[in-house]
């Protein structure tokens, strides 16, 4: 007999006593559904999914601001990406040569930010705008050393052939002319000149090593302004094995000085700057989350987080925003007139200009800390984040500085209210953000994905689901039942799911998982 298909089948082969049942049956299946439905639903508890608040761009100054929000227009993505951006550039264009007095102690102004984006959210873009001014100047400046160089390279090639003349002649001299020799031999290698190089500001992926180098090479300043994950594997010890010192990085964030000591060479570096502006993938950052040295070393409360909701899939392809040449223009000119003075002539000295905070500045400031201060001592709302917030009045006093040196421009010698209340909110803003960041590095494997589940349901808007529709939807992922069944099984942990057996015709129950609705707001 063929399988019954519909009650006009079950009709014709049992007659229209087994319909009448059947009906009866499926009116209590859906009444036992509405009451499971009726019970309240648990706040839902999502580990990394927290949702943060967005950034405006306003928070930046003038051209800064109007450029982090016309390339976030141009390219469709959260204005945070554009803010951490620019904040990098302001560091990799002012650090090692301002500090700020904060009264008890001097900060200097290297930046450290990271946005937390997934892959497809246009972060080479955003990142290309913002370079590219830097590139221009260091063209500039090899353009206007290249012939200086030349000459300066071709005095050291012949005096160090003059040098290996004279160690040859010495080699078959008596005492008498050995001892003339090796006088002419210290004077050739005391007046030949060092080794010029044209300023870098800024690479794009360092190891330690290059990192001492580039230090010593540009003044003790160096930034690492980059798209691409290569230099969060190294400070994870992921490239490594959790080996790799990190010390002139940590040095290069407090100001402290460098001294390194090599059979080949010795690094000294007084007051090493190094600022950071990165974008990394979720994914990143999760993997990271097992590395012991990423954590224990401080590395990871240093940095300001960006963790901004996506917008893909919201996107308009048809939507085109250029960003105007005349801000692109203005944007270049000001980032350049920073530049002024830079490097310094020959003589001219390195140290660098020390700001202060005016009164009013300085008491909101004050505030601020003892606000930050009251709040994650233990059992308080930022505990999680000691070690972070622990930093964070320091971090909002380098980046009101950086603000008011690119209202005021390098005349400045105080730190104004406005720049403070700009940055304060932008620290205010960093909370929420740094707690999703910390969560995706507690996340294991199994809250990857569980969330990745979340995002399909979210992205379908689903009130309720199957396994073996989720499992069809999203096979790419989850190549066996059980790993999917993991992941259902911790979103019902989370509270964001229940499950429902239903009573079908054929007496077998069937499985649906009824979606929270709070998920879905």
């Amino acid at each position: 007999m063929n399988a019954r298909t519909d009650f006009n089948d079950q009709g014709f082969s049992e007659g229209l006593a087994a319909v009448a049942a059947s009906v009866a049956s499926a009116e209590e299946v859906n009444a036992e559904l509405a009451t499971i439905n009726e019970q309240p639903w648990p706040e839902p508890s999502i580990p990394g999914v927290l949702r943060t608040p967005e950034v405006p761009c306003n928070i930046l100054p003038g051209v800064w601001g109007q450029m982090a929000q016309a390339v976030a227009d141009c390219t469709q993505t959260p204005t945070a990406m554009s803010v951490m951006a620019v904040l990098g550039v302001l560091g990799a264009v002012l650090h090692g040569r301002y500090e700020i007095d904060c009264g008890s102690h001097r900060e200097i102004l290297a930046f450290w930010g990271t946005t937390v984006s997934a892959s497809g959210t246009r972060k080479s873009a955003v990142m290309g705008h913002f370079q590219e001014p830097l590139l221009h100047w260091e063209k500039l400046v090899s353009d206007r050393m290249r012939r200086e160089i030349i000459r300066n390279e071709a005095i050291r090639s012949t005096t160090a052939k003059r040098i290996e003349s004279l160690k040859q002649q010495a080699a078959k001299a008596n005492p008498e002319e050995m001892k003339a020799l090796r006088d002419e031999i210290e004077r050739e290698e005391i007046g030949m000149p060092d080794e010029m190089k044209t300023p870098s500001l800024f690479t794009e992926d360092s190891t330690p090593e290059t990192m001492q180098r580039l230090l010593s090479e540009n003044s003790g300043r160096m930034a690492v302004l980059s798209d691409e994950p290569g230099l969060f594997r190294i400070l994870g010890g992921l490239y490594s094995k959790g080996g790799a010192s990190l010390d002139v990085f940590l040095k290069g964030h407090v100001g402290s000085a460098l001294k390194v000591a090599r059979a080949a060479h010795s690094i000294y570096v007084k007051r090493p700057c190094v600022t950071m502006s990165l974008m990394i993938q979720p994914d990143m950052v999760s993997e990271l989350a097992g590395s012991n040295q990423f954590r224990s070393s401080g590395l990871m409360a240093r940095f300001f987080y960006a963790v901004p909701v996506s917008n893909v899939g919201k996107r308009d392809v048809r939507k085109r925003h250029r960003v105007p040449d005349v801000l692109v223009d203005a944007y270049d000119a000001a980032v350049q007139s920073l530049m002024c003075g830079y490097p310094p002539e020959a003589g001219e000295s390195l140290k660098p200009k020390i700001l202060v905070f005016d009164e009013l500045a300085d008491d909101l400031w004050l505030d601020f800390s003892q606000e930050i201060e009251n709040q994650h001592g233990d059992g308080g709302p930022l505990e999680p984040l000691r070690d972070w917030t622990s930093k964070l009045a320091g971090a909002v006093a380098r980046i009101a500085t950086l603000i008011e040196i690119a209202t005021v421009g390098l005349g400045a010698e105080v730190v104004g209210l406005e720049s403070m209340h700009q940055a304060i909110k932008l620290g205010r803003l960093m909370i929420p953000h740094t707690q999703a960041a910390f969560n995706l590095l507690g996340a294991d494997s199994t809250e990857g994905d569980a969330i990745h589940v979340l995002k399909w349901i979210r992205g379908q808007a689903l009130e309720e689901f199957t396994q073996r529709g989720a499992h069809r939807a999203l096979e790419s992922r989850f190549k066996t039942t059980e790993k999917l069944k993991k992941a259902i099984d911790k979103l019902h942990a989370w509270g964001c799911i229940r499950q429902i057996q239903r009573k079908t015709l054929n007496g077998r129950p069937s499985v649906v998982f009824s979606v929270n609705p709070g998920v879905l707001a």
